[in-house]
């Protein structure tokens, strides 16, 4: 079984959407898919309404995912860890214990345009055009991620 988390800063916008779309495109018997953020603002919390109504727009109900904070057994518990920004990319590696840890983690949006280390911008100060267009990121990038997967 192999285990992914999407990582950003908060756990309520991005990375739950990403963990939403990529749920939708795997075969749940063979996958685990989970999402965290790196800070703690919003342990607990469900996602943003915005991000919980454009996954609702293409099929998906992400609405009782919950916040949780990135930690240091998440390298031991995932596979790959995608970070959706350089800044949550860099405090990830920052809490690596080793090369190995450091391996499991990529930027997202590199499946899409490889080595070029783009982030899927944080929509939640963006308005609503904001999430949609971070939704057709995510969803970009997780066709390919279960392309390769398959």
């Amino acid at each position: 079984m192999t285990k992914i988390l999407m990582v950003c800063l908060g756990n309520i916008c991005r990375s739950p959407l990403a963990e939403g779309i990529l749920r939708s495109k795997l075969p749940y018997e063979d996958y685990v898919i989970d999402s965290a953020g790196t800070s703690s603002y919003h342990i607990g919390s469900n996602p943003d309404s915005r991000s919980i109504a454009v996954a609702n727009k293409y099929g998906i109900n992400i609405s009782r995912l919950m916040g949780r904070q990135f930690t240091i057994n998440d390298f031991d518990a995932f596979d790959i860890i995608y970070a959706m920004d350089s800044s949550n990319y860099n405090n990830i590696l920052h809490l690596a214990r080793n090369e190995k840890d450091k391996e499991k983690v990529k930027m997202i949006l590199n499946e899409v345009y490889p080595n070029q280390n783009y982030d899927v911008p944080d929509p939640y100060y963006g308005g609503t055009n904001g999430f949609e267009n971070v939704y057709k990121m995510l969803d970009e990038a997780c066709d390919i991620i279960a392309e390769k997967l398959q």
